[in-house]
């Protein structure tokens, strides 16, 4: 290969590549390599640019050798840690044999991998927590306890909320993969969300009763029509209430309220919107953008005492975005919150 024609291909090529000719000095970099390695490297030798071991020894290798080689790249482009993929392979020159350097973003596919190990070791804590009670409080009910109706009274009333509390983790994660599995299926259904909406805050009354909670819902005389799945939709609404009933209860007072949007800039056009406001505590703003996280909670005591699984917001989520819809979150310490979700409208 003529050492211009590499050149121009390495130049116009969108992948980071890079080629070093037969001096080991760098002949053309391509403008995503210059932006990996924050340094336009033509002409300097190989190892003054790329640094890291890895990568090196497998160049060297391949200078030395001929063989094609697979390393790694930690780049950081952004604040944020890139991991790529890199293939080192031999190329003929007019001076003699050079080497290219190509470049795979494999960063999702680390993120993926992050993801499904935070995501076993949540799970594994969730349910080692309630399980060694529950081994905890049968060796004592076979053993100390066995005699005493009083205290076999009072652990058999707490494995129950225990084995409850297992029993919803278990319900929430199964409703998280169905989600997951559905997440390319738009619900096509009409559905009323004045009529959702009644259902939900209707199933809810009883628990903001015990709570001493107000709980008011507000909505325009009219149905609203969306396309979706009434009872994810239900689901939606159910979750956010009893959030809003348990977390920012020490307002007494929780609002349900529909309204429509006739031009929503989020949605490109008409919206439907739900809006779930308490008058509590409130969020520090710090939390907020990580309140949909799996298993990711404010205050995680607090959240296991009322018996949440930490996977609400997750699943609320999820069905919003299968509804082409937007999930916003706003708060002040000492002013509440409110949850809204917007809808296409039919």
């Amino acid at each position: 290969m003529q050492n211009s024609e590499a050149l121009a291909l390495v130049a116009a090529m969108p992948q980071p590549l890079i080629l070093v000719g037969a001096d080991e000095r760098i002949a053309a970099t391509s403008p995503r390599a210059d932006e990996l390695l924050g340094t336009a490297g033509e002409g300097r030798h190989y190892i003054t640019v790329l640094r890291q071991p890895l990568l090196l020894d497998a160049v060297e290798a391949t200078f030395r050798d001929g063989r094609t080689r697979e390393s790694g790249y930690v780049g950081n482009e952004a604040s944020r840690e890139t991991s790529w993929r890199v293939y080192t392979a031999p190329v003929p020159l007019n001076a003699g044999r050079g080497v290219l350097i190509s470049f795979e973003d494999i960063t999702h596919l680390e993120e993926a991998g992050q993801m499904r190990r935070d995501f076993v070791a949540n799970v594994s804590h969730e349910l080692r927590t309630p399980l060694t009670a529950l081994i905890g409080f049968i060796e004592t009910l076979r053993g100390a306890a066995r005699e005493d109706p009083a205290a076999r009274e009072r652990f058999l009333e707490i494995m129950a909320h225990e084995a409850g509390r297992m029993n919803r983790l278990v319900k929430d994660l199964l409703s998280l993969s169905r989600l997951e599995s559905e997440a390319r299926l738009r619900p096509t259904e009409r559905v009323d969300l004045v009529v959702q909406a009644a259902a939900a805050v209707t199933a809810m009354k009883r628990v903001a009763q015990e709570a001493g909670v107000e709980l008011a819902y507000e909505h325009p005389d009219a149905a609203i029509w969306v396309p979706g799945d009434p009872d994810q939709l239900t689901q939606v609404m159910t979750n956010l209430i009893e959030n809003a009933i348990k977390y920012g209860g020490s307002g007494r007072r929780v609002r349900v309220r529909l309204s429509i949007n006739d031009r929503e800039p989020a949605l490109r056009g008409p919206a439907a919107r739900i809006d779930v406001r308490d008058w509590g505590e409130g969020i520090d703003p710090v939390h907020i953008a990580r309140l949909t996280e799996r298993f990711y909670r404010v205050d995680n005591h607090r959240s296991r005492e009322m018996g949440g699984t930490g996977l609400g917001l997750a699943i609320v989520k999820h069905i919003v975005n299968r509804h082409r819809g937007r999930l916003r979150i706003t708060s002040e310490l000492g002013e509440g919150a409110q949850f809204s979700v917007l809808l296409p409208k039919l």
